[in-house]
């Protein structure tokens, strides 16, 4: 049996390794199929691309876009999507320059609490000079004494409602969708778990993402517990779409989950990858 695993991030976006780090560690634990999914960017496919031909492992080009859906901010994967997309490369670029702003914003913001030059502090972290995120502003804070993890650091200062976090209006999920489809690939709702919805919320989420066009939910991830992942599955049942997998790895000494460490699908699931 293949192991996939069709979440992770690379130093392209929030990650700590390079692309090419990221394939070469991803087969030395056994992947067998690895999908890079950097936040808002597909600038890391050619150099991942080349190296998993050289280790012997496929690649999916893949992205994570940031969406906006009532009150929360979604992620959305797209998986199998052609790097070269003009519709899809479009997009992704306006969502990058949202990032820019609101990180200028989010700085302001902590700093009105005591917490001078984080925006500064959070651009020493980047590793890509197109993009930079909250996981930026948490590494920085841990490193200034500020909190003991960046898990930490989203509790008390980036989470909504806490004094780090600013309002911000990404691509909406027929955008999202829409650029995903027009690349080729396959729209895939990242870590549903992690969104704070009622579960009248979460099923009208689902039923608007299957009608508009998304192809699967992400049933197995590390931010899902046990019963979390018996509930998406049952979602994806019911709704006939397909269930992914992935350990949205991003680097040696974040998160608790490695790459190919995902547990497998539960039974009578779809998967994403049936028909690769």
């Amino acid at each position: 049996m293949l192991r996939y695993d069709l979440h992770c991030h690379s130093t392209h976006s929030d990650g700590l390794l390079t692309p090419r780090a990221l394939v070469c560690r991803s087969a030395e634990r056994g992947v067998d199929v690895l999908a890079l999914t950097d936040h808002d960017e597909l600038s890391g496919i050619a150099e991942a691309k080349q190296a998993a031909g050289e280790a012997r492992i496929r690649l999916v080009p893949g992205v994570e876009l940031s969406v906006s859906w009532r009150h929360v901010t979604l992620h959305v994967l797209g998986l199998h999507v052609d790097p070269d997309c003009p519709a899809l490369c479009s997009g992704l670029e306006t969502i990058r320059a949202g990032r820019s702003a609101r990180a200028r914003r989010m700085g302001d913001a902590l700093a009105a609490v005591g917490i001078p030059g984080a925006y500064e502090g959070a651009l020493r972290q980047v590793t890509s000079e197109r993009l930079i995120s909250r996981t930026h502003f948490a590494r920085f804070l841990v490193e200034a004494g500020h909190a003991r993890s960046t898990k930490d650091v989203f509790q008390r200062y980036l989470a909504s409602g806490k004094p780090g976090h600013v309002e911000h209006t990404w691509a909406s999920l027929p955008q999202a969708i829409g650029w995903i489809d027009a690349a080729g690939g396959q729209a895939v709702l990242a870590h549903p778990g992690r969104y704070p919805l009622s579960p009248t919320e979460m099923q009208d989420l689902l039923t608007e993402f299957q009608a508009g066009g998304g192809a699967g939910i992400e049933v197995q991830s590390p931010s899902h517990s046990a019963t979390q992942v018996l509930e998406f599955a049952r979602h994806a049942r019911r709704l006939g779409l397909a269930a992914s997998s992935g350990s949205d790895y991003h680097g040696p000494g974040e998160g608790s989950v490695d790459l190919g460490d995902m547990p497998p699908l539960p039974a009578g699931l779809v998967p994403i990858w049936q028909d690769w």
